[in-house]
């Protein structure tokens, strides 16, 4: 976010129901553009990822092999992130909701890649879906909105912790948390 030049004009013109912004920076050994830099998109869908996939990229070339070859020509970037939005986006495109596609995801790259850190977090403009697998998340729930993010934000007491291995699905009005064995 530090360097894009696009992000200005971009935040002065946004308005939706959910939104998704990604502020992080690059992971050690992973290329730093702008394509590279999430949130990754495509239509209505909205991607990010913060963690690491553990062994990269040995550890997920199987899983990376069930996607269609132009999908793993045309990655935004070689990185995790960019791959597993790759991942979650096939599940998307073949008719899985946003929770079945993103909690699959978490649960094939946990296996091939023990060890990592998976927050994934999704929308459609309506919902946000969002994992904790290895790393923090938390979430502010106010009148009319929620805000999730790795850590909270300020010191506002009501910032509520989310679990290791727990799926979130959150609209506006509501947010539920869900175990990842159970998703």
């Amino acid at each position: 976010m530090w360097s894009d030049t696009t992000l200005p004009g971009l935040a002065a013109s946004v308005s939706a129901g959910a939104m998704l912004a990604a502020v992080r920076s690059a992971t050690v050994g992973m290329p730093v553009t702008e394509q590279a830099a999430a949130p990754f998109g495509e239509g209505r869908w909205l991607f990010s990822h913060n963690g690491k996939v553990a062994g990269w990229p040995g550890s997920v070339a199987k899983l990376a092999s069930t996607l269609p070859t132009t999908d793993l020509l045309t990655l935004d970037a070689p990185t995790d992130a960019a791959l597993l939005w790759a991942l979650v986006r096939d599940r998307l495109r073949r008719g899985t909701g946003l929770r079945e596609a993103v909690a699959g995801t978490v649960a094939e790259v946990a296996a091939d890649a023990p060890g990592s850190r998976l927050n994934l977090l999704l929308t459609d403009g309506v919902t946000v879906v969002a994992t904790t697998y290895g790393h923090a998340l938390s979430f502010l729930k106010k009148p009319g909105s929620v805000l999730i993010s790795s850590e909270p934000l300020d010191d506002d007491p009501s910032w509520q912790a989310v679990g290791d291995r727990t799926l979130v699905v959150a609209t506006a009005a509501e947010v539920h948390q869900i175990p990842m064995g159970d998703a």
